[in-house]
C-alpha cells in the first residue's frame, strides 16, 4: 500500500469525537475583541470557526473580498465581518445574507490552485489542503470563501469536516423538536409585531373579515372542521353558502379525495365566486340528499358553474421537479458540467421551466377573465387540491384583486391559499432530505409567476423583486414554522407529538386527544401551553433582515388603487337554486373549450358527469355552447383592476437575480440601492430643476424617463 500523503485527509469521523464549544468559551471569547463573535441562537453551540477568512462577492466592477470569521454551529454556517459596525444589528437573530442552515447545504466544493477541485462528502479523501471553499445551498445560492496563505489553510478542512458531521445531526435534531429553533420574542401571532399586518386565517374572525372585505354576504364561516376531525389537511374553518347547513355539509366530505370539499376562496365584486375543490372519490355513489348538498357547494348561489380542471394543460408535480432539476444544473455553474455560450439558451429552453411559467400565467388569466365576465361560480378542481390549486387560486387573485398586490395582502394570500389550505411544504421542499419522490418546487414556480407579473406591471405591486427573493430564500431554511409542515393541523400539533397524548371516548365525536383538544379548541378550554412562546413565522422580517434591507421590500412607485366593494351574489331571482335544478347550467373547461355538463352529476367514475356530458360535435356547436355560457354576462364589466399579462415568447423571461446568483458575473451580494433613497434623490433633483432658470433664454423643457423594473426601478448599473 502506498503511504498516505501528509496533505491527504479523511473526513469520515464520529461527530461525538469533537467536543462542543460554547459561544462563551475561552477560544471564542478570544476573538470577541475583534468584533467577530457570533450571537448564538437558543440551544446553539459553535463547533468550529476559521479566522481571517475572505468572503468573495462580485459587483459590477469585479470581485471584492470581505475579511471576517467563518463559523460552523450545530444549526448553521455563519460569516461575521471583522468590523462590528458593518454587521447586522442586535435584533437580527439570523442574517439571511451571511447565514445558512445546515440542512440547506447542498454540496461543498474544495478548491486548491487552478486545477484541484473536488466535491466533498463525508466519505471523501482530500489529497490537498483546500485554499477555497464553494458552499452551494438550496435555492440557487452560493457562498465562496478564501483562506489565507500564511499556514491557515487547514481551517478549511476543519470547517468542511464540521459541516458534514453536523448537517445530518442538525436535521435529526430539528425534526425531533416540538417547535422551531427560533421563537417569537413578543409571543404575538396577530401580525401586530411584524412590519406588515398579516392575516393567518387560523381564526374565525380572519375569515369573517375576508368575507366582509369582499362583500360576499351570501357566504358564511363554518366551524365544521374546528377539531380537524372531518379533514386533517383542511383549515379549521371553511367558507360555504349561507343556505347550506352544517349537518348537510358533513354528508359531502366522504365523496371527495382527502375529504376536501368545494369551498369558497374569493369573491369578485362583479358577483362571481372562486372556489377550489379536490377530485371526486372513485366509486362514490351519493344519494339524492347528498347530491343536493354537492350541487349547493358547486353552484354556490349561482345558476352557472364552470369546472376548471387544473391538472389539464398545467405541468404535473413531477414535471415541475424534473424541470427544476435541469434548471439548477444549468444555472449552478457546476465545475463538472461545461455548457458553451452558444448552447446555453437552447439548454435553458430545454429545461421547459419557462414553458411551465407560461402555462400557469395563461391558465390563471383565462380563469380571471371568466370571473370578471359575469355572475357564476368558477371551481378549481385538482385531484388532491393541494398543489396546482394553490398556485392558480393565488395568481387569479393577484390579477383581479388590488389589495392582494400590497405586502400585507400578499402575505395574507400566502397564508390563506398555501398554509391554511394545506400545501404539503414539508414534502415539496424536503428540508430534511427524507425522501425525494414527493419533492417539487410548486411554491417557487408560483413566485416566479409573480415576478413575471411585476416585470409587466411594475407600478401595480407594493412589493419588489427584493421582497420576492427574500421569500424565495426563506422557504429553504428550517428556522420558521411556516414552511416546515404539510398542513395547519400538523403545524399546530407538531409532527412528532401525535402519539404522546392520552385519549378518551365520547359517544358523539368518538376517540379524541384530550390534552391536544384543549390546545386546539377555542371555546371554554384554555391551552395548557398558553404561556409557551410561539414559533417564528416567515413574516417576522425584522428577525432576519435589518432595517436597510427591509426598505428594499417597498416599491416607491406603487400606485395604490382602492377597490370599491359591491354586493353581487349570483342569482337575481328569488327562486332557490335547490328548488329549480332545470335552471342550472354546468360547464367544464377542457383544453381551452367549454363543454356543457349535466347538473345531475354522476360520480361513480371519479369525474364530473362524464356519462352525462354533451360534447360538441362540430365547431359550430362548440361556438353555440360558448355563446350560451357567455349569454348571461352583465352589461357592467369590472375589468379596470384586472391584470392580463402577456405570456408568449419573450414576454416571459428568466429570473436572473434568483437563478443566476451562482454565476460569477451575475453575483450581487448586496441588494440594489434603496428604492426609497432613489425616490427621495429624484424628488430633490426635480425640485432643483424646477428652481433652475437660464437667464436671457427660453427655459428648456426637461423630461425624465424612469425605466421601472421588478423592484420599482432599474438602475443602469444593475442591468
Amino acid at each position: 500500500m502506498l503511504p498516505r500523503s501528509v496533505t491527504s485527509f479523511t473526513l469520515k469521523q464520529d461527530p461525538q469525537d469533537s467536543p462542543l464549544k460554547s459561544s462563551k468559551s475561552q477560544r471564542i471569547s478570544k476573538y470577541n475583541a475583534g468584533g467577530a463573535a457570533l450571537r448564538c441562537l437558543p440551544g446553539e453551540t459553535i463547533q468550529e470557526e476559521a479566522i481571517r477568512v475572505k468572503k468573495c462577492v462580485h459587483y459590477n466592477d469585479g470581485p471584492h473580498y470581505i475579511l471576517g470569521t467563518l463559523y460552523c454551529t450545530n444549526y448553521r454556517t455563519a460569516f461575521r465581518r471583522e468590523h462590528p459596525d458593518k454587521d447586522p444589528p442586535a435584533e437580527v437573530l439570523f442574517d439571511n445574507d451571511n447565514d445558512m442552515a445546515l440542512p440547506s447545504v447542498d454540496r461543498i466544493v474544495a478548491v486548491a490552485g487552478q486545477t484541484k477541485m473536488k466535491v466533498v462528502t463525508a466519505q471523501s479523501n482530500l489529497k490537498f489542503i483546500p485554499e477555497e471553499l464553494l458552499i452551494y445551498y438550496k435555492g440557487f445560492r452560493l457562498m465562496r470563501f478564501l483562506f489565507s496563505n500564511d499556514g491557515l489553510q487547514t481551517q478549511a478542512y476543519k470547517i468542511i469536516k464540521a459541516i458534514l458531521q453536523y448537517q445530518q445531526k442538525s436535521c435529526l435534531t430539528m425534526k425531533k423538536r416540538n417547535s422551531t429553533v427560533l421563537q417569537n420574542p413578543d409571543n404575538k401571532q396577530d401580525g401586530s409585531s411584524m412590519d406588515f399586518t398579516t392575516k393567518f386565517f387560523e381564526s374565525y374572525s380572519d375569515w369573517e373579515n375576508e368575507i366582509d372585505r369582499l362583500g360576499a354576504s351570501a357566504w358564511r364561516v363554518s366551524p365544521v372542521n374546528e377539531r380537524y376531525d372531518t379533514s386533517t389537511s383542511l383549515s379549521k374553518y371553511i367558507v360555504v353558502p349561507c343556505k347550506l347547513l352544517d349537518i348537510d355539509l358533513k354528508k359531502t366530505f366522504a365523496h371527495f379525495n382527502q375529504r376536501r370539499v368545494p369551498r369558497w376562496s374569493w369573491h369578485h365584486r362583479g358577483g362571481s365566486d372562486l372556489l377550489r375543490s379536490a377530485g371526486f372519490e372513485t366509486n362514490t355513489d351519493p344519494d339524492k340528499e347528498n347530491m343536493r348538498s354537492i350541487r349547493s357547494l358547486l353552484f354556490a348561489n349561482h345558476s352557472q358553474c364552470l369546472i376548471v380542471d387544473t391538472n389539464e394543460e398545467l405541468p404535473s408535480v413531477s414535471d415541475i421537479q424534473l424541470s427544476y432539476g435541469k434548471l439548477r444544473s444549468l444555472c449552478l455553474n457546476d465545475p463538472s458540467i461545461t455548457v458553451s455560450d452558444e448552447k446555453w439558451l437552447s439548454n435553458l429552453e430545454g429545461t421547459r421551466w419557462l414553458d411551465h411559467v407560461r402555462l400557469c400565467l395563461k391558465k390563471s388569466s383565462d380563469v380571471s377573465g371568466f370571473l370578471s365576465e359575469g355572475k357564476r361560480s368558477v371551481v378549481l378542481q385538482e385531484s388532491e387540491d393541494r398543489d396546482l390549486n394553490c398556485l392558480l387560486a393565488s395568481l387569479v387573485q393577484l390579477m383581479s384583486d388590488p389589495f392582494v398586490r400590497t405586502i400585507s395582502g400578499f402575505q395574507s394570500l400566502v397564508q390563506k391559499e398555501w398554509l391554511s389550505a394545506g400545501h404539503p411544504f414539508l414534502q415539496r421542499i424536503n428540508p430534511f432530505k427524507e425522501t425525494d419522490k414527493d419533492e417539487s418546487p410548486v411554491f417557487q414556480l408560483f413566485l416566479d409567476c409573480v415576478w413575471q407579473l411585476i416585470q409587466q406591471f411594475p407600478n401595480a405591486f407594493e412589493f419588489t423583486e427584493s421582497y420576492l427573493l427574500a421569500l424565495h430564500d426563506s422557504a429553504f431554511h428550517p428556522f420558521c414554522s411556516s414552511f416546515m409542515y404539510n398542513c395547519q393541523w400538523e403545524r399546530i400539533r407538531g409532527c412528532q407529538q401525535r402519539q404522546f397524548y392520552s385519549q378518551t371516548y365520547t359517544p358523539v365525536n368518538g376517540w379524541r386527544d384530550v390534552v391536544q383538544d384543549r390546545i386546539l379548541y377555542n371555546g371554554d378550554y384554555k391551552g395548557v401551553e398558553e404561556g409557551k412562546p410561539t414559533p417564528v413565522t416567515v413574516w417576522r422580517w425584522d428577525l432576519f433582515y435589518d432595517h436597510l434591507h427591509r426598505q428594499q421590500f417597498r416599491n416607491p412607485f406603487y400606485q395604490n388603487k382602492k377597490q370599491t366593494v359591491q354586493n353581487g351574489n349570483g342569482i337575481t331571482d328569488k327562486t332557490s337554486m335547490l328548488d329549480a335544478p332545470n335552471q342550472l347550467q354546468m360547464y367544464r373547461l377542457c383544453r381551452g373549450s367549454l363543454v356543457l355538463q349535466s347538473p345531475l352529476l354522476s360520480l361513480k367514475n371519479g369525474a364530473v358527469a362524464k356519462k352525462g356530458a354533451r360534447r360538441s360535435q362540430s365547431v359550430e356547436n362548440l361556438l353555440d355552447e360558448e355563446r350560451q355560457f357567455r349569454g348571461h354576462i352583465s352589461t357592467q364589466h369590472y375589468t379596470s383592476d384586472l391584470l392580463q399579462p402577456l405570456w408568449v415568447g419573450p414576454w416571459v423571461r428568466l429570473w436572473k437575480r434568483c437563478y443566476l446568483r451562482c454565476a460569477t458575473e451575475m453575483q450581487l451580494d448586496l441588494p440594489p440601492p434603496s428604492a426609497a433613497a432613489l425616490a427621495k434623490e429624484l424628488k430633490s433633483l426635480l425640485e432643483k430643476l424646477k428652481n433652475f432658470h437660464i437667464p436671457n433664454s427660453q427655459e428648456p423643457s426637461a423630461s425624465l424617463t424612469i425605466q421601472t423594473g421588478g423592484n420599482g426601478f432599474s438602475p443602469s448599473s444593475y442591468g
